[in-house]
């Protein structure tokens, strides 16, 4: 059976940006700490390689890993791919007033808002946050 491994981002900074994720979801952020550090410079990687990646990995295994590489050329156009990133369904207040508070969580970490966006598709409501990373990479908050 296969499985997702990674998802990967190209990142102008891919360490401030695996910051930016593991900060939204939750992860501690990661940095080439012992001694995989070591066991990665042994395997011939540079410190100029390090450099030129990051990881947002949940402690617990059940979350998304995500993955950073130094990209050869700033972002131009949209995402062909995107998350959705989901609020908790429980919790204190209305869904709407849930979504405003992580909304602004998120922003308060870097993100941008694009639009609010509040209609019907077919029978379901729509009531979501399209939204940028600090690099301009699109995702819904919901």
């Amino acid at each position: 059976m296969i499985s997702l491994g990674n998802i990967v981002f190209y990142a102008d900074d891919p360490r401030a940006l695996s910051h930016f994720w593991a900060d939204v979801f939750g992860y501690p952020r990661m940095e080439w700490e012992e001694p995989l550090r070591s066991q990665l410079l042994a395997a011939g990687l540079t410190e100029t390689d390090l450099a030129l990646r990051g990881l947002a990995e949940d402690p617990d295994g059940k979350g998304p890993r995500l993955f950073f590489h130094h990209a050869d050329r700033p972002k131009a156009e949209r995402n062909r791919l995107h998350l959705d990133v989901n609020i908790p369904r429980e919790g204190e207040g209305t869904h709407a007033e849930r979504l405003e508070a992580e909304k602004d969580r998120l922003v308060a970490l870097g993100a941008t808002v694009v639009r609010l966006i509040d209609q019907q598709w077919g029978p379901w409501p729509e009531h979501y946050y399209q939204m940028q990373d600090p690099e301009g990479n699109e995702f819904c908050l919901q």
